[in-house]
């Protein structure tokens, strides 16, 4: 099936491993150049290499999120470098152990305002060329209780912001809308390590926690932020969609 996604410019943040480099290489493998942005350069600079090894543009910047003018920097580069921005995915977060005022302000930096800044930087540029698509990655623990407070509320949050940005956007012909992953397994990731951890353990998790029997993976969230920023899903704006093989328990 083609998306309509060839020579579409996206930006993809916290693009150099898991979740973020499936949702980079998906787009890729679309036709879109792709511009990404993470904190190591050297997986960085291999995933750009995997984007360019299709025959396509791709920029790459290291930069922590928590800067918001590096976000801002790497918006304008990204634009300047390709020409034009349609597409966001607001993919780099975390959580950080603690409780404290710093714990909170850094969690909420890390993904509440790095969604927000990065959003901001490229409304300008899709409202030039009338039309675009954001999405920001959050997690089933942001539509229901579960994970650390810090890590809950700001995935919230950055549900909300998706929700309520695409009703503000909407008339203008740029979508908006979150995808919440359960418990997603890739190389080097957290449960990739507490399955060699405790393998017993996980199986048991698996077994009382995931209808489906195990756990997702990186390409399955990417095929859904794909169809999202395509125009396949050109009336789809402020939703929230789950990718976790039935793992929430919610009712919407």
């Amino acid at each position: 099936m083609d998306l309509g996604l060839k020579d579409k410019v996206a930006i993809v943040t916290g693009g150099s491993r898991g979740i973020g480099r499936a949702i980079a290489l998906g787009l890729a493998s679309e036709g879109c150049h792709v511009a990404i942005c993470a904190r190591g350069e050297e997986k960085l600079r291999e995933t750009q290499a995997e984007i360019a090894a299709k025959g396509l543009k791709t920029f790459a910047m290291p930069l922590d999120v928590t800067d918001g003018a590096a976000i801002d920097a790497f918006v304008a580069r990204t634009a300047a470098e390709m020409g034009r921005i349609d597409i966001l995915v607001n993919n780099a977060g975390g959580s950080k152990q603690g409780e404290d005022d710093e714990a909170w302000q850094g969690v909420i930096d890390l993904n509440l305002m790095a969604a927000v800044r990065a959003s901001r930087a490229v409304v300008p540029h899709m409202r030039a060329q009338h039309g675009g698509a954001i999405v920001n990655i959050t997690s089933i623990w942001g539509r229901e209780g579960g994970g650390t407070p810090t890590y809950n509320a700001t995935k919230a949050a950055m549900t909300s912001h998706a929700k309520n940005l695409g009703l503000q956007l909407a008339g203008e012909g740029i979508r908006v809308n979150s995808v919440a992953p359960g418990s997603i397994r890739f190389p080097g990731g957290g449960w990739d390590r507490r399955v060699q951890a405790d393998p017993e353990g996980m199986a048991r998790f698996v077994k009382d926690n995931i209808p489906a029997g195990r756990f997702g993976t990186a390409e399955e969230v990417a095929n859904v932020v794909v169809f999202l920023c395509s125009p396949a899903a050109n009336w789809v704006t402020a939703a929230s969609l789950n990718v976790d093989g039935g793992q929430s328990r919610s009712n919407i």
